[in-house]
Order: structure tokens, then C-alpha cells, then sequence
């Protein structure tokens, strides 16, 4: 038995938890919009977590975990579904409040189109690749989505901006499950390149986890949000 891996999702949620009650942000007066977003992108994402294991794209190592599996993934790796999202959308709500002033608001729309023929021209290449046409595949859809269908509901500019901050304790978190490594990839199934010892590709796992968790998140309090305008009239 080792607490490797579950001391990395200790440490990613130790702060943000901490500073959840912070007067200013009140994180957490909005866990009634953070927790659903965060079980119905994890229930998806572990499905997905779940099917990759099977098809050995990629595995975890048993030597950096307790041992307790649950439908053949570490207890560690289901709680990685609640903590790193947690601590991005924290990061994503403090964002808003300290630094409501946004430059990205004028290029996010095109920084989306940019992206998505990211994912288009990546497919093209490396659709035999299992980690490589779902991750692309995945976003491709999502951002669409959110963009193009989803035209009522506005943040992929503050999206935009987590995601970036998001990107400092990744290469930290990331770089030790995959330096040590407690998660190990089958390079088949991949592009091959590394940032460091982190997959290319887990750059752009990372957005979609992310933004369909903010999506939700937004949804959720935009609903309440209108139902209190509604009673107050």
C-alpha cells in the first residue's frame, strides 16, 4: 500500500478548500452549483477513465496507490474527478471576483475557432490513435457546443483565462503522476510527444474537463439566478 497518489489529490484540494470560505469569493455559497457540475462531468469522465484502462491506454501503477478499486480504476483516480475540478472552477471563481476586468473578452470567440481547427486537423492525423480521437474528438464537440449552440450562456472568456492559470499547478500535479510515474501511458495510443514526461494530449484533456465542468457550473447558477428574478416579481 502506498499514499502517493492519494496525497497528490490531498494537496490539490487542501487550499482551495481551505480558502473556499474566503469573505470576499464565498466559494462556498456557490457548492450547490460547483457539486452537480463536478458528478455529472465526473460520471462522463470516469465512463471514459474506465473504457481507456480497459483498452490499455493507459494504466496506473500499482506500487503508487492503497490498493481499494473500484470498477477497475484506484479509489485515487475517481477522486481525482472531484478535486481537480474543484480547484479549477475555485480558481475560475476567484479570477472573476479579483480580477473582473477580462482582456480576453475580445479575442475568445476567435481563440475557440482557433481551437477547433486544433482538434480538426489533429484528428485528421491521428484518428488511429484511441487517446488521440476521443481527447480531440471530445473537445471538437463540447467547445462547439458551448459556442456555437449554447449562445445564451457567455464565459468562454473567463474559461479561457482559468484555463491558463489552471496550466501552473497541471505541469506540477501532472508532472509527478506521470514523472514518478504513478499514471503510465501506452505511446501507441498517443502522438508520441511529451511535454516534459506530461502527453501532448492531456494539455487538451485538461480543457475539456474543465470547460464542461464550468459549463455546467454556469448553467446551474444561471437557472437559479433566473428563478430569483422570477420570484422577486
Amino acid at each position: 500500500m502506498n499514499y502517493t497518489y492519494l496525497l497528490i489529490n490531498i494537496a490539490v484540494i487542501f487550499f482551495p478548500l481551505v480558502l473556499s470560505f474566503d469573505k470576499k469569493v464565498h466559494f462556498f455559497s456557490k457548492w450547490r452549483f460547483v457539486f452537480p457540475a463536478i458528478l455529472l462531468t465526473g460520471l462522463l469522465f470516469l465512463i471514459w477513465d474506465m473504457l481507456f484502462t480497459r483498452l490499455n491506454v493507459w494504466s496506473f501503477n500499482p506500487d503508487y496507490v492503497v490498493g481499494i478499486n473500484l470498477y477497475g480504476l484506484p479509489l485515487e483516480e475517481i477522486l481525482f474527478f472531484l478535486t481537480v475540478p474543484y480547484a479549477c472552477i475555485f480558481i475560475y471563481e476567484c479570477l472573476n471576483v479579483y480580477f473582473p476586468k477580462n482582456a480576453l473578452q475580445k479575442y475568445s470567440f476567435a481563440l475557440s475557432n482557433l481551437i477547433l481547427g486544433i482538434c480538426i486537423a489533429i484528428l485528421f492525423f491521428g484518428y488511429t490513435k484511441w487517446y488521440t480521437l476521443i481527447n480531440f474528438g471530445f473537445l471538437l464537440v463540447v467547445l462547439y457546443f458551448v459556442e456555437y449552440v449554447n449562445v445564451k450562456l457567455r464565459f468562454m472568456y473567463r474559461f479561457f483565462r482559468a484555463y491558463l492559470v489552471s496550466l501552473i499547478p497541471f505541469y506540477i500535479v501532472n508532472g509527478f503522476l506521470t514523472a514518478i510515474p504513478v499514471v503510465m501511458y501506452n505511446d501507441k495510443e498517443n502522438m508520441g510527444f511529451r511535454v516534459g514526461t506530461i502527453p501532448f494530449e492531456d494539455h487538451f484533456y485538461l480543457m475539456s474537463l474543465l470547460l464542461l465542468n464550468i459549463y455546467f457550473y454556469e448553467k446551474f447558477k444561471s437557472r437559479a439566478e433566473s428563478r430569483a428574478l422570477l420570484n422577486e416579481k
